[in-house]
């Protein structure tokens, strides 16, 4: 359906058609579509819930305040993106590259953060409630204002991580 010629509109019917190359690129192991590839831009407030982003490139992308609900991020680089008040709940991140991403009061609540990289990572008050971290990666990560008590930090490397205090 067009758009009504509002700028965002415009890009969001931009971002549905890359998704669609995204996707035949997935299905057919890279020999048709292209890659999702946005390393780098302008994507506030961008809309890809449910969208299947696996090893989409979006390093060091300003998602800020983007939602992200329920996306398949599997494999996908987003180190050094800035997610800061970014809705990613229940998405999967599975192996995912957040290395040295902002992730400030972003919602994570129920994400699949197995094997993720998030080595450096700022998460100054990200709700993690819910989330799976299994072996993830946290070395120097800041985990400032996030509670961890109801999470299960089993394998996981939270060395030189920024702990709250009140966490035993």
């Amino acid at each position: 359906m067009p758009n009504d010629g509002n700028p965002r509109d415009a890009a969001q019917d931009l971002i549905t058609l890359i998704l669609s190359s995204h996707r035949l690129w997935l299905n057919t192991n890279g020999r048709n579509g292209t890659r999702f590839d946005f390393s780098g831009e302008f994507l506030v407030r961008a809309k890809f819930s449910g969208a299947n982003l696996a090893m989409a490139n979006l390093a060091r992308a300003d998602l800020s305040e983007a939602e992200v609900i329920g996306a398949n991020l599997t494999q996908a680089s987003l180190g050094g993106a800035n997610l800061t008040k970014a809705a990613v709940s229940n998405a999967n991140l599975t192996r995912a590259d957040l290395a040295k991403a902002v992730l400030v009061m972003a919602d994570l609540t129920g994400a699949d953060l197995t094997e993720a990289d998030l080595r450096g990572a700022d998460l100054t008050g990200a709700t993690l409630s819910g989330a799976t971290l299994t072996g993830a990666n946290l070395n120097g990560a800041d985990l400032t204002g996030v509670a961890l008590d109801d999470l299960d930090l089993e394998n996981v490397d939270l060395s030189n991580a920024i702990i709250p205090k009140t966490f035993h």
